[in-house]
Formats: C-alpha cells, sequence, structure tokens
C-alpha cells in the first residue's frame, strides 16, 4: 500500500512514512494510491465482533508490512483500553429510524480520541523500532488538541506542542490542554482564531529547514492516520442496524472535513451509505460550496460549537482530489486560489461532491433548541455539536434508510452553552471531576511564526 499527495509533486511513501510525515512536502495531504475493497460477506461477518475486532479488518488493508498482525492487534487493544464504555461506539435510538452514535467515551470525551489514542500507540511502536524522536505539533479549535496530548503525555519519543485560538475554546477544552504536567507536553495559547493557528502550522510545515531540524510531524486531520481510524466506526455502526444488506445515512457534525471524509473513505471500500450528510453551524462554508455556491472565505464567527468555527477546512482537499479525478495540478491550483480568499468548484467536479455529500447548517438558536428540545422527548443531553448534526438530520427529506447521528463530543465539555439551553449544567465524569482544581500550565503566544518556531526549538527535551 502506498501513499500519494494530493497536489501530486511529493514522493509516494508507505503507510508509516506517511503517518509520520503527516504533510506532504508539496504541501498536499497524503491519501491511499487505491482503496482496499471488503466484500458484502467481509462486512456481514462483522456483525457480532468487537469494536477491536472490526478496527483490526478495517485498518489492517491500509496499514500494509509496517506491523505485523500481532503488533497491530497488540497497538488497537491499547489504544481502546481506557474508554469508559465496553462498545466503545454504542448506539443510542432518538427515533423511529433515527441513531446517535455516541463517541464521547475516551478519555477526553471527544471523538478525537479514537484516532489520537491509536496514533499515539502507532507512534510509539514505530519511533521505537527506528530508535528516533520527533517533534509533533498540532493545531485545534477544541478536541484535536486536548485528545493529542492525553495520547502522547509522558512518551519517550516525542514532544507535543498544540496550538489553540486563545478565548476561543471551552474551558474544559482548555484545561484539558493546560493541566498534564508531564515535560514532554506543551500547551500554547496563539492569537487569533482556528485558521491561524491552522496556517502557522502549514506554514513551519513548509520551512523545510525547521521541518527537518526538530524533525516535525503532524497528529491534525491532515494526518492519514488520523482519517484511517475513524472510518472504523461507520462499519461497526452501520451494521449494528443492518448493513450490508440495508443501506445507512450518517450526518456529521464538521468544520475540518475530516470526520465526515472517512465515512466518503468507508463507502469506497464497500459499505452501503447512502447519503452523507455534511452538518455546519453558522460558520457555514461547506455547506454553501455543496450547495454550488463555491468555496470562499468569510470571517469566522465564535458560536457555541466551537470546534466548527473554521473557514478552510483541511481535508475537504481530499475529497476534491477526488472530485477532479485525482488531478494534483488541479487540486494545486485550488489551494492557491484559496490563498487569495476562494475559489469555484466546476461543474463536474461539482456534480461528483453532491452525487455523495448532501449539507446543512444550524444557527445558534436552532442549535440550542435542538439541544432542549431532544432532552425533552428523547432524555438525552447533546453537546452544541452533536445538537447541530441532529437538527441537520431532521431537516433531510423523509427516507425509510436508517440515519445515524455522529455524536462528536460529551455535553461537560461545553457546560455554559448547554446549560443555557437546557438548564441543566452536565457533570463530567467521576474520573474528570477534578480538572478545575487543577493547576494550569500555558504559554501565550503572538501569531507569528519566527516566535513560535523560537519557542518550539526552545522547548525540544533533548
Amino acid at each position: 500500500m502506498k501513499y500519494i499527495s494530493t497536489r501530486g509533486q511529493a514522493p509516494a511513501l508507505s503507510f508509516e512514512d506517511a503517518m509520520l510525515t503527516g504533510l506532504a512536502r508539496d504541501g498536499g495531504l497524503y491519501v491511499p494510491e487505491a482503496i482496499p475493497q471488503l466484500s458484502h460477506a467481509e462486512i456481514k461477518a462483522m456483525a457480532g465482533k468487537s469494536y477491536e475486532e472490526i478496527a483490526f479488518q478495517v485498518m489492517r488493508p491500509f496499514v500494509g508490512e509496517t506491523f505485523s498482525d500481532d503488533d497491530f492487534k497488540g497497538i488497537i487493544e491499547r489504544a481502546y483500553a481506557g474508554f469508559g464504555h465496553a462498545a466503545r461506539a454504542p448506539l443510542v435510538q432518538l427515533d423511529q429510524g433515527h441513531y446517535l452514535l455516541e463517541l464521547f467515551h475516551g478519555p477526553t470525551l471527544a471523538f478525537k480520541d479514537f484516532a489520537m489514542q491509536l496514533i499515539g500507540q502507532l507512534f510509539q511502536t514505530a519511533l521505537s523500532r527506528r530508535n528516533e524522536r520527533v517533534t509533533i505539533v498540532g493545531a485545534t479549535s477544541g478536541d484535536t488538541g486536548s485528545a493529542a496530548i492525553e495520547a502522547f503525555r509522558g512518551l519517550d519519543n516525542v514532544d507535543v506542542f498544540i496550538m489553540y485560538p486563545h478565548g476561543r475554546i471551552s474551558e474544559v477544552q482548555r484545561r484539558q490542554m493546560t493541566t498534564p504536567s508531564e515535560s514532554n507536553v506543551h500547551a500554547l495559547a496563539m492569537d487569533g482564531d482556528f485558521d491561524d493557528c491552522q496556517a502557522r502550522l502549514k506554514d513551519m510545515f513548509n520551512d523545510f529547514d525547521f521541518r527537518d531540524g526538530v524533525r516535525l510531524a503532524g497528529v491534525n486531520s491532515i494526518n492519514w492516520a488520523r482519517v484511517l481510524a475513524q472510518v472504523v466506526y461507520y462499519f461497526s455502526s452501520a451494521v449494528s442496524v443492518g448493513a450490508p444488506d440495508r443501506k445507512v445515512s450518517f450526518t456529521v457534525p464538521t468544520g475540518n472535513f475530516g470526520d465526515i471524509f472517512a465515512g466518503y473513505i468507508a463507502k469506497r471500500m464497500g459499505l452501503l451509505i447512502d447519503r452523507l450528510v455534511v452538518a455546519t453551524n453558522q460558520n457555514d462554508i461547506l455547506h454553501r460550496c455543496l450547495s454550488g455556491q463555491g468555496y470562499h472565505k468569510g470571517e469566522t464567527s465564535p458560536s457555541i460549537s466551537p470546534s466548527m468555527d473554521i473557514q478552510v477546512s483541511s481535508n475537504f482537499e481530499r475529497a476534491l482530489f477526488d472530485a477532479y479525478g485525482r488531478d494534483g495540478g488541479a487540486v494545486s491550483q485550488l489551494m492557491d486560489e484559496l490563498i487569495q480568499g476562494g475559489f469555484d468548484v466546476s461543474q463536474g467536479a461539482m456534480q461528483v461532491l453532491q452525487s455523495h455529500f448532501d449539507s446543512g447548517r444550524a444557527s445558534e438558536a436552532e442549535t440550542s433548541a435542538t439541544i432542549r428540545d431532544t432532552l425533552k422527548t428523547t432524555g438525552e443531553l447533546l453537546c452544541p455539536h452533536s445538537a447541530i448534526g441532529v437538527k441537520v438530520a431532521k431537516d433531510q427529506p423523509p427516507s425509510a434508510t436508517p440515519m445515524i447521528t455522529l455524536a462528536t463530543a460529551h455535553p461537560a465539555k461545553f457546560p455554559d452553552a448547554v446549560e443555557a439551553a437546557s438548564g441543566i449544567r452536565p457533570p463530567l465524569p467521576d474520573r474528570m471531576s477534578d480538572l478545575y482544581d487543577r493547576d494550569e500550565r500555558v504559554t501565550r503566544i503572538a501569531n507569528n511564526l519566527d516566535a513560535l518556531k523560537t519557542h518550539i526549538k526552545g522547548n525540544i527535551r533533548q
């Protein structure tokens, strides 16, 4: 299995090298050269299997010879051992034909744990074998950073620096990043918004002297291994509601397009997915684009669903790569236009995108109303991001196809918004009950590439 860049100018890499590299040297994102296929019988046989068993079956073809079967099974077992639910990703029925996929039972109460816990184990195993160290730098709109710090804290072969937009994430998200005491993890409160953090991250990857000097690696959803880990729960949940003997649809609250792109990969692998519905908040650039209005950046408006306050959705580049017939030159041109403010999607590419993806948006008022109404009618308390998914799912045309909405975070990660909407302040799980009492350790830093590079070089363990 080889991995190629969406911009067509970087060398093809193995799974291990693509994972440790993160962003391709031509600025593109790595994708598999070909998508492995699972047969109807292989998918049907997943019924009744554990999450770990399904994870091995789904991901194994992508890994190639990087890990032996026994090593890879051990990595998967360790990755999910700390989850708070035996099913790892349980389904809850909200209504006739509508299910909620709870993805918040991991260590940091968000769906990012499914990928990040796995990546932590993958990195540690690969780096120990190679006797190498890396410096991980990440940008987060809230959940990726806390999941990364939790996954890599205390590991011998890794230093981790996570940039988050100062004052634009919830207190729980911030404290999950700033309270770990291990010396290899660093939280950086950067001036600006998430798109600024993401832009500085890409600047660092494109500065090859810095990149090579600190052995820079990335765990944002630019990293293919992140997407791969998320493919698994599409299979596990779909099989629970009758796949592959019936089609299934999914609604996914998303800002960076990684989680829903994982659903697209599941579909390409052979899972019978009817519709993949992109759910956005008021920062609705993905909804506008999929509605035919082009991909044009605007101002990012702070919201009660801060993890979706994004205007530049990195993983959308992977979808565009397929929509443009895997033409790296065409994608490079679009990304150059994006730097200038945006681009229009060609008619042919838009037809490809719309054949796979639908979309919708929810306003702040609609999000709060959905939290309140879902609690009243089902007893389920939703975080704002999950509520956006539920609202957009309900807006879809009536269908006999089961709909699964991804619940991306625990409501306790956003207690102020949830309490304002429902009158209930969701408590943290017992294992995190002292979070507000822990000492914080954070560095405030300017939106300046040189300042970031200097800080990182000065704080790497030798």
